[in-house]
């Protein structure tokens, strides 16, 4: 297991650029927002959470469709299914591989958009730490998606509309606890503990259902 999480964090990594296009596209999603809602510093620290919760939503769509597309095209797939390992454990690993290089330089990334869309200390630390406790859940939900589309020489579209819906709920809760930390009569404890909640949950489902989908797809 731990050679396969080096090995998909090597492959994440080389990929269509990996984490460099993911930090990229987040910053420039997080950078157009004032050049649209003008210099007004006030209403940008108040939408601030929400555009950059959104601007990692997007960004972390990007790769998603790839991730078991290098097993498909060398036909090493074929060999994860008839190993003795598990196939749910192999596709839990292959996720948090590809969170690791993918998701988390955008948590690393979202102080400095912070700063750029004028929000505080404290508004910083709570989307850093939502973005931290939830992306896993987008990466788990898209795994399902990255699996049905597997075997579609072109899946990247179908991954994002199967993923979306789906990672919606994340993104409520998320901008709902950033939002409560820096107002004083939100409490910001239960949307967190929902958003923990989400992403234990979709650790579960995700890679069962991905693993579902991986078998029938082979079928």
């Amino acid at each position: 297991m731990t050679a396969l999480f080096l090995r998909d964090l090597k492959l994440s990594i080389r990929a269509g650029g990996g984490a460099l296009i993911g930090v990229l596209f987040f910053l420039t999603v997080v950078a157009v927002i004032p050049f649209g809602v003008g210099p007004d510093l006030n209403l940008l620290s108040r939408i601030g959470p929400a555009i950059v919760w959104i601007g990692a939503l997007l960004s972390a769509l990007l790769g998603l469709d790839r991730l078991f597309q290098a097993e498909r095209d060398d036909g090493s797939l074929d060999l994860l299914l008839m190993q003795e390992t598990p196939l749910v454990l192999t596709v839990l690993v292959k996720c948090l591989a590809h969170w690791t290089a993918t998701s988390l330089p955008l948590v690393i990334a979202s102080p400095l958009l912070g700063l750029f869309m004028n929000m505080n200390e404290t508004a910083i630390g709570a989307t850093m730490l939502t973005l931290l406790v939830g992306s896993p859940a987008i990466t788990f939900i898209g795994a399902v998606g990255a699996a049905v589309a597997v075997a579609l020489p072109r899946g990247g579209l179908l991954v994002s509309i199967l993923v979306l819906p789906l990672a919606i709920p994340v993104l409520i809760f998320g901008v709902s606890a950033s939002y409560a930390a820096v107002e004083d009569p939100a409490p910001f404890l239960p949307p967190f503990l929902i958003l923990i909640a989400l992403t234990l949950f979709f650790a579960v489902i995700g890679p069962a259902a991905a693993a579902l989908a991986l078998r029938n797809t082979s079928d």
